[in-house]
């Protein structure tokens, strides 16, 4: 192969991949990232997907910005436009009641009082004081090493606070809401739906979906009180800003570029084999894909079992998330809430009737397990061009989306092809459920199960996160791989998945400092 002709080849040109090429780009280092597909992001990315609406743009993948770390945006020398939602949830029923929740606290306390009780309010008030002190102290370790989560604590956490760190992210986070006196198990389901499930294998009461709740409240962007925010022109400009950052370093960013093969020589990666017949020689390889597509270049007889069997323990928990991309024709109308008063931009939360919500979140994820459709799933449900009105089309039309929990990526006795179409019909039905008519709105479909998850944006197992977020700190995959020469800047690596970039940062620093 020759002499290297790069420092470093980074394999995917996801976020956190631009984010790694950018920091080595910083330090002086010769960097080519090669993306296998037509367009730098990942997942992170803005198409126009709907064949009846060509002109209307969507975040296909990624919805929301909200854990990039405000130093890391520092760091890099880039500004990504963002726009706060609030209210930034939206809770209908069908009998009347509704929260919306944001930065008015007497408006949400209002609301508490008279759809809820006192004592639900309390319980808000308590846990989100402790959350933001949490998102406090955890928040400088995202840019280190991991330590394993009881180092961290000892280090990082406040000593009246460690033992209910380790308890999130050990415990189910069922067992987290429990603590705080909720009286009200619609509020408690919104909470454990929408940071502790979301994109996780996992329930009320299984153990990580607290971490996955940490994780999702670590929303520290300016201006956003601690919640997500949409990105103006959609996630795709998240991937553009860091792609011409990375462009004015001297990055080189190849496209429709599909590594076949890590070669190694020695036991050391040396560079990698392209699928047209191609090999470029770096002294490090560092790869953005996810972890399974990585084993997979390599070779699993090339790994040592430890690190087969710890990759084989995130291939547990599989892909269990679907996402429902819809351009509608116009907004649909909430029986509760029949009058705009902010209830669109917001994450819509579309859950079970409260009677008997818990019961459907443990059956409902007891049915993927065994591979079945659930009739009552939980659904995030986004609007987003009611804030960001710049992808909209000349016609009005809306994106939106759905954002379901769970589905499983096999089905039992049958396949996607076959129960798609019907699904996301039961879907658009519980729509109609808080806002009738929401069907007839619909003017084109974009469905994304986790097969389809998969081969649209190349991630293994459809895995929106890589790995589970049920797993954190050191437990997840290390930067460093057994291999030398051969590292990770993957969603699976600290923190975690959900447009971070840590990870990219944190990776392409291992990398510098054994260069």
């Amino acid at each position: 192969m020759g002499a290297p002709s790069n420092d470093v080849i980074i394999i995917g040109g996801g976020h956190n991949g631009l984010v790694a090429a950018i920091v080595l780009a910083r330090a002086g280092r010769k960097v080519t990232v090669l993306e296998q597909q037509s367009v730098m992001g990942g997942a992170v990315r803005t198409e126009y997907p709907f064949a009846k609406a060509p002109q209307l743009g969507a975040s296909t993948g990624a919805y929301l910005l909200g854990l990039m770390p405000p130093e890391l945006l520092a760091e890099l020398g880039v500004e990504i436009p963002v726009m706060r939602r609030d209210p930034h949830y939206f809770l209908p029923t069908t009998d009347g009641r509704y929260l919306l929740l944001g930065s008015d606290e007497a408006a949400t306390e209002r609301q508490m009082l008279e759809f809820f009780s006192r004592e639900d309010w309390k319980a808000h008030v308590a846990m989100q004081r402790e959350v933001a002190l949490l998102r406090e102290d955890v928040a400088p370790t995202w840019m280190m090493d991991p330590l394993s989560i009881e180092e961290t604590a000892e280090r990082h956490v406040r000593k009246e606070l460690r033992a209910a760190f380790v308890d999130l992210c050990r415990k189910p986070v069922g067992h987290y809401l429990d603590r705080w006196g909720f009286k009200s198990d619609l509020l408690k389901a919104m909470y454990a739906t929408t940071d502790g499930f979301s994109g996780a294998y996992g329930s009320w009461d299984t153990p990580g979906t607290g971490m996955n709740f940490l994780a999702h409240n670590m929303c520290r962007l300016p201006g956003s009180g601690g919640s997500w925010m949409i990105v103006k022109g959609g996630m795709g400009t998240v991937a553009r800003v860091l792609s011409e950052r990375a462009s004015s370093l001297g990055v080189s960013l190849e496209t429709n570029r599909r590594v076949s093969a890590i070669v190694m020589e020695s036991g050391v990666a040396v560079g990698v084999s392209l699928q047209d017949g191609s090999e470029m020689r770096a002294r490090a390889v560092l790869t953005n894909a996810d972890p399974f597509t990585m084993r997979e270049l390599v070779g699993r007889e090339r790994l040592p079992e430890p690190y087969n069997a710890r990759l084989d323990e995130y291939a547990s928990k599989p892909g269990s998330t679907m996402k429902v991309n819809l351009a509608l024709r116009g907004l649909p109308k909430f029986t509760c809430l029949p009058e705009d008063k902010g209830q669109y931009g917001p994450t819509i939360h579309l859950l079970p009737d409260e009677k008997d919500v818990m019961r459907h979140l443990k059956e409902g994820f007891a049915a993927v397990q065994r591979g079945e459709l659930y009739d009552s799933p939980t659904i995030e449900w986004y609007l987003h061009t009611t804030v960001d009105p710049s992808l909209k089309d000349p016609q009005g039309n809306h994106n939106s989306a759905l954002f379901v929990q769970w589905v499983p990526r096999e089905i039992a006795g049958s396949t996607w092809e076959k129960e798609e179409s019907a699904y996301v019909e039961k879907l658009l039905a519980i729509c109609d459920r808080f806002a009738p008519g929401t069907s007839d709105l619909v003017v084109d479909v974009m469905a994304l199960h986790p097969r389809k998850i998969e081969e649209h944006f190349g991630i293994r197992g459809g895995h929106i996160q890589h790995v589970d977020n049920g797993w954190g700190f050191s437990d997840r995959l290390p930067y460093r791989t057994p291999i030398a020469g051969l590292y990770s800047c993957s969603a699976a690596t600290h923190p975690g998945g959900g447009v971070i970039g840590a990870g990219g940062r944190n990776a392409a620093m291992c990398v510098l400092r054994d260069l």
